[in-house]
C-alpha cells in the first residue's frame, strides 16, 4: 500500500521529483530518434547522460556532438534547463499559468529547492529566477552568435549559440564540439563570454536579487556579502595559483601573452562546477590538478546552478577557524554573528561529503583500471568532479564499467539534489521536537 501524501516528507518529494525527470529523460534518450545512427542507445548510457544533464554535470560516456541527433540534443538541453533552475521552479510556473493557487507543500518544496530562508516570497523569487535566467541566457546567445554565425553559418550558429549559452549559464559543461573549447584557445572573446555566463549562473539567484534591488534597499544581506567575498577571492587566488603552476601556458608559443592570460583566467573559473575547458586537464601539472580538485570540491554559491559544498560553507568554516584561533567565542563577519546551527551544518556537510568521496574512491580503485602514467588522481579527480557536478575528467569517465557508471550517477545526483535532502529522504528524517536534553560535558580535542 502506497504511503499517503502526508506521510511523504518534503525531501522525499524533492528527491523523487528529480528521479522522475531523470527516468523520463533516459527513456527518451534511449529511443532510436535520439541517436544519429537511428538505433537504440543502451539504457545505462542513456540513464547516465540523463542524470548528468539533469544534475548539470556534463560528464559523458558517449560523445555528445557525434552520438546524439538534434532530437537527442534537444532533450539534453531541456534536462539541463530543468536541472539548472530546479524542477519546482517550473512546477510553480505551471500552477500560475493554470491559475491555480500554489499550496503550502509546493511553496516549501520550492523554498528547499532554491535554498530560501522563507517561503513567504516564493512566487516572487521564482519569477525572478525565470526572468533573470532567460535574460542572461538570451544575452549570452546574442554574444555567442556574433562569433558563431560567421564561423558556422546561420542555422548551425543559432543551434550552437543557444545550446552553449544554456549549458554555460546552468554550469552544465555539455558542448557540441569534440574537445570542449580547446579549439577556442586563441579566441579570448568566446572564452570571456562563456566565463561570464558561468559566473552569472554560479553566483546564486538570491545574490542576484540583492544586487538588482540594491538601488532600492542600499544594503546587501550577510549571505550575499559572504558569497561575493568568497567567490571573488577564490577567482583571484585561482588565477594566481594557475599562473604560477601552469608553465605549459608560458611555453605555448602559438598563444600571445593576452591569450595566455585569458586561458589562465578561464582555467580559474571553470573548475567551479562549469565543466568547460580550453586546455586539456591531462596536460596540467600535478599542482594544477590538485588545486582543481580543491576548486571542484568547493563549487559555487547556494541557490545557484553550481554544485560542490558551496562557497558560503567554506567561508563560514574559515571564519570560525580564525575566530577560534584568536580565542573568540563567536564567528563574526561584517558586524554579524553566524549562528551555531550554521557552523554545525557546515561541519556536518564537509564531513559527510568527505566520507562519501572516500568510499566512492575506494570502490572505484578496486573495480576500475588505472592506465600507466596515472596514479590515484586519475580516479579521485573524476569522483570529486562527479559530486561537484563539474564534468571535468582525466579520462576515467568514458571508460567506466557499469558499476562505475552507477557510482558516478549516485554521486552526481547527491551533488545536485544536496546531501541533506538525500539523507533526509533515505532516513525519513522529520526533525521531531526533543523532549529532553542530556547533561553537557567536555572531552579533550587536539
Amino acid at each position: 500500500m502506497l504511503p499517503s501524501k502526508s506521510k511523504i516528507s518534503l525531501p522525499q518529494i524533492l528527491t523523487l521529483g528529480f528521479l522522475t525527470i531523470i527516468i523520463l529523460g533516459s527513456l527518451l534518450l534511449s529511443l532510436p530518434i535520439s541517436s544519429q545512427t537511428g538505433h537504440f542507445t543502451s539504457y545505462i548510457n542513456s540513464l547516465f547522460t540523463a542524470t548528468s544533464a539533469t544534475c548539470i554535470t556534463g560528464m559523458t560516456v558517449v560523445n555528445t556532438a557525434i552520438h546524439w541527433s538534434i532530437f537527442g540534443k534537444t532533450i539534453i538541453l531541456i534536462l539541463i534547463e530543468i536541472g539548472g533552475l530546479g524542477f519546482m521552479t517550473f512546477a510553480v510556473l505551471l500552477f500560475v499559468f493554470m491559475r491555480r493557487k500554489v499550496d503550502l507543500t509546493n511553496q516549501l518544496l520550492t523554498q528547499q529547492s532554491l535554498n530560501l530562508d522563507s517561503f513567504a516570497q516564493t512566487k516572487t523569487v521564482v519569477f525572478l529566477v525565470i526572468r533573470l535566467s532567460l535574460i542572461i541566457q538570451f544575452i549570452g546567445f546574442c554574444l555567442l552568435m556574433i562569433d558563431f554565425y560567421p564561423r558556422f553559418g546561420l542555422w548551425k550558429g543559432l543551434g550552437y549559440s543557444i545550446f552553449h549559452s544554456v549549458s554555460a549559464f546552468c554550469n552544465a559543461g555539455f558542448d557540441l564540439f569534440d574537445n570542449s573549447l580547446v579549439g577556442f584557445q586563441k579566441n579570448p572573446y568566446v572564452l570571456f563570454v562563456i566565463s561570464i555566463l558561468i559566473i552569472a549562473g554560479s553566483l546564486g539567484f538570491l545574490v542576484w536579487r540583492d544586487i538588482l534591488l540594491y538601488h532600492q534597499d542600499h544594503r546587501l544581506s550577510l549571505h550575499t556579502k559572504l558569497a561575493l567575498t568568497t567567490y571573488l577571492g577564490l577567482i583571484l587566488i585561482s588565477f594566481l595559483v594557475f599562473y604560477l603552476t601552469e608553465s605549459n601556458f608560458a611555453q605555448a608559443n602559438h598563444l600571445t601573452f593576452f591569450q595566455k592570460l585569458m586561458n589562465t583566467y578561464f582555467l580559474s573559473v571553470t573548475p567551479r562546477t562549469a565543466g568547460f575547458y580550453a586546455f586539456p586537464y591531462e596536460k596540467l601539472s600535478h599542482g594544477g590538478i590538485f588545486f582543481t580538485i580543491i576548486l571542484m570540491f568547493i563549487g559555487g554559491t547556494p541557490g545557484s546552478t553550481a554544485g560542490g559544498i558551496k562557497t558560503t560553507t567554506v567561508g563560514i568554516l574559515l571564519i570560525r577557524v580564525w575566530s577560534t584561533l584568536r580565542g573568540r567565542q563567536d564567528a563574526t563577519f561584517w558586524g554579524r554573528r553566524f549562528s551555531e546551527e550554521n557552523v554545525s551544518r557546515s561541519l556536518t556537510l564537509v564531513f559527510l561529503v568527505s566520507v562519501i568521496l572516500t568510499v566512492a574512491t575506494l570502490l572505484l580503485i578496486i573495480t576500475q583500471a588505472i592506465p600507466k602514467g596515472f596514479g590515484l588522481e586519475y580516479i579521485f579527480f573524476d569522483v570529486v568532479s562527479a559530486f561537484g557536478t563539474t564534468g571535468l575528467s582525466l579520462g576515467l569517465t568514458p571508460a567506466l564499467t557499469v558499476f562505475g557508471k552507477i557510482i558516478f550517477m549516485v554521486l552526481m545526483f547527491m551533488g545536485r539534489v544536496g546531501i541533506f535532502t538525500v539523507m533526509y529522504s533515505v532516513l525519513n528524517s522529520r526533525h521531531p521536537e526533543e523532549q529532553f536534553r542530556y547533561p553537557e560535558e567536555n572531552i579533550m580535542i587536539g
